[in-house]
């Protein structure tokens, strides 16, 4: 299992000008590693809706990457958007899922067949261009570079070890560097200088 910190260095180092649309446990080891927060969209309090979000901003922006930060739990949430984003074809659009097998953000309780699913056959199935899954931060750090130089859609599975949020959600604090979604929208847009 690959530690979330460690993971969103490396990946950092490949996202070049990329937009980066995160969610859920995603959010805090991203935005505590990022150093293009104009282009970061965190997509809080919508569970399983960051992968659409981020296919919005695939087929609005052709010429851009776009890469969203997932999670197992998520994914479950919304599994027909596998099907909807591989039938628009972005080829511009990396979905990574970060895989600890169950829900973190609310105390760690198992996702539904943690155990018995496949994200990536799912993803392929669905008719990604490409699907990859990774357990090993040094193999990841090696083949990041060539995944992210794919036509896409392109789906990566990555086995992470559980950052599980036991503290109740109205006296969290929120992590360095997340904004709240309208105001990395509004940011997004004069980066893009879009209206």
């Amino acid at each position: 299992m690959i530690n979330q910190y460690a993971l969103m260095e490396v990946l950092q180092k490949y996202r070049n000008d990329s937009v980066v649309v995160s969610t859920m446990s995603g959010n805090t080891a991203w935005f505590q590693t990022s150093h293009l927060p104009a282009r970061d969209v965190p997509v809080g309090g919508a569970m399983g809706k960051a992968s659409s979000f981020a296919l919005g901003i695939a087929l609005a922006q052709p010429n851009i990457k776009v890469l969203v930060i997932d999670g197992d739990g998520s994914l479950e949430m919304n599994l027909g958007s596998l099907v909807t984003i591989a039938g628009e074809r972005p080829e511009n659009l990396y979905h990574f899922v970060l895989e600890n097998g169950m829900y973190a953000v609310t105390g760690g309780q198992p996702i539904p067949g943690a155990d018995l699913v496949s994200f990536t056959d799912m993803s392929k199935a669905a008719g990604y261009a490409a699907a990859y899954e990774f357990d090993n931060l040094e193999d990841f750090a090696v083949q990041v570079e060539g995944v992210l130089s794919q036509k896409g859609p392109v789906f990566v599975a990555i086995k992470t070890e559980p950052e599980i949020q036991s503290e109740p959600i109205g006296r969290r604090v929120r992590p360095a560097g997340v904004r709240s979604t309208t105001t990395a929208i509004h940011d997004l847009r004069e980066s893009l200088g879009t209206q």
